[in-house]
């Protein structure tokens, strides 16, 4: 995943899953196509992963260019093209975790945490938190979430309401998750306000001293924060480019 010598590339290669399809984009279908068109020919292409589709309209989606990763919101059948799948909290995650190469399950944050990622690591599948949309969890909630996969060794992936670079306005922000995923200390890393906090350069990722070359973040890339679910490409990589992050 992204460049073994850079650390741009190592952190941030195919980290934004694009969902126009979904809230508050909800785009129809010729939009959607559209928008994800200019994504793949920016020149922050490179950030840009899977799309993502509801099952209930799979049959409507042409040829993407890529892979896409499903959001179970009714039947689903066993497709090529569909590289993982996306599900609410289900009792059943053996049948979950057959349906696709990559299966991701959301947790709730506000119920038992450490049971439900204990049930996702025994069935071998992994983990989806969502960030915004009706409710924003709390640093304290979100950060319990990381280190708790992180305690498991479990893959996970997050969504909704990662538009900002860096935390504002009670929002989480895109360089805190990552940071929270590289370093310890993941409550003050989601708490961070402070945009001059973070540097990314050529040689590393780092945030108040605390610093990961290309190796370690490519490493945490593939074993912990996977892919970050957007219903825009446009806004992140606006906020990441005038932050100087991007382009390359």
């Amino acid at each position: 995943m992204g460049n073994a010598e850079d650390a741009r590339s190592a952190l941030l290669s195919r980290l934004i899953d694009h969902a126009p399809l979904f809230p508050p984009a909800s785009l129809p279908l010729p939009e959607a196509l559209e928008e994800d068109g200019s994504a793949r020919e920016s020149a922050s292409a490179f950030v840009l992963a899977r799309f993502v589709c509801p099952a209930s309209r799979l049959a409507e989606l042409p040829d993407v260019g890529r892979g896409v990763s499903v959001v179970l919101d009714g039947p689903f059948e066993t497709n090529a093209r569909v590289e993982a799948v996306e599900t609410p909290w289900s009792d059943d995650l053996d049948a979950v975790a057959r349906l696709a190469p990559e299966a991701y399950v959301e947790v709730p944050l506000d119920g038992a945490l450490d049971a439900s990622l204990d049930a996702i690591q025994a069935a071998g599948v992994r983990a989806k938190v969502r960030c915004g949309g009706a409710s924003v969890p709390t640093p304290a909630m979100l950060a319990a979430f990381v280190r708790g996969c992180a305690e498991r060794g479990l893959v996970f992936k997050a969504t909704a309401g990662l538009h900002h670079a860096v935390r504002r306005n009670g929002e989480h922000g895109l360089l805190n998750l990552l940071a929270a995923a590289a370093f310890e200390d993941e409550e003050a890393a989601l708490r961070e306000t402070d945009a001059s906090a973070f540097r990314l350069d050529a040689e590393s990722f780092s945030w108040r001293g605390r610093a990961a070359g290309a190796a370690e973040l490519g490493r945490m890339r593939r074993e912990r924060l996977w892919s970050i679910g957007s219903c825009s490409f446009a806004e992140p990589v606006a906020e990441l480019e005038a932050s100087g992050v991007l382009p390359l």
